[in-house]
């Protein structure tokens, strides 16, 4: 009897050290509903995740801030040395979010940043 108990609470600690199931594998965005907002599924970033991106229809036109665009407003040129200095950029041509830019805001040229 007492090796039934032994080999029951025994079964028990190793079953409690088990390692937890791994998570679900992400199977990426939905590819129908992606087509039909005119997008492709593709990898994207670093780790090359699929995303949907959809091509910008305002794409390269002059922007002053992000409520000009579809997208974010860039900025294309060099930084001015006077952060009050009026600038324009050009809306981006995809919802692809990686990269390295500069964006335009309120006529201003706002923050760098890069997204991996």
């Amino acid at each position: 009897m007492f090796k039934s108990i032994l080999a029951a609470a025994l079964a028990l600690v190793m079953v409690s050290c088990a390692p937890a199931p791994p998570p679900p594998i992400s199977t990426g965005p939905d590819v129908a509903q992606c087509t039909a907002k005119g997008g492709t599924v593709r990898p994207v970033c670093r780790m090359q995740n699929l995303a949907c991106v959809i091509s910008h229809t305002d794409a390269g036109k002059t922007c002053s801030d992000k409520s000009d665009c579809q997208g974010r407003c860039l900025y294309t040129g060099e930084a001015p040395a006077d952060p009050a200095t009026v600038v324009t950029g050009q809306c981006q041509a995809t919802s692809d979010p990686c990269g390295c830019f500069t964006t335009v805001v309120k006529g201003h040229v706002g923050p760098g940043m890069c997204v991996d």
